[in-house]
């Protein structure tokens, strides 16, 4: 059943492909780099370190290190390309808030599958970290805008 995970992760990176980008590729490569590296360190701490999750088997699995690629850069992708940067504070914190729910929602579906397992690790865990996950993304986005106008000069 987990092979409909992959089907999502394949769905999710077209869609991420395919969608008008309003982000420039050197904005897409950087923080995306950032998302999987961010995603790396927080697996191997929270799921390798401390086993409070993981993916199909307890320790390291290839599949689980193919779902980081395919999964953490579509989303950092739809999310920065998307988000309202020129709007109010409660447009934004809206906008984290679906992106919470999403990733909640997957999240659970995932277990289902038994792709995902937790181990002491609880679900509502991850709702309360997600608006901070998505805070990060954003504010790397916003060096990465800023170093690259520097080099401009």
């Amino acid at each position: 059943m987990w092979t409909l995970v992959y089907i999502f992760f394949i769905i999710l990176n077209a869609i991420a492909y395919f969608v008008p980008k309003n982000l420039k590729k050197s904005e897409r490569y950087s923080t995306s780099i950032f998302a999987i590296m961010f995603g790396f360190i927080t697996d191997e701490v929270l799921s390798l370190h401390l086993n409070l999750y993981g993916y199909f088997n307890q320790g390291f699995q290839w599949q689980g290190f193919l779902s980081s690629f395919m999964y953490f850069i579509p989303i950092n992708i739809l999310f920065l390309n998307y988000f309202p940067v020129n709007k109010g504070i409660l447009i934004r914190a809206k906008y984290i808030f679906f992106w919470t729910f999403f990733s909640v929602l997957f999240e659970w579906l995932i277990l289902q599958t038994e792709y995902l397992y937790y181990n002491g690790w609880k679900l509502w865990y991850s709702a309360m970290l997600y608006p901070f996950i998505f805070l990060i993304l954003y504010m790397n986005l916003i060096v990465v805008r800023k170093l690259i106008n520097i080099e401009k000069g």
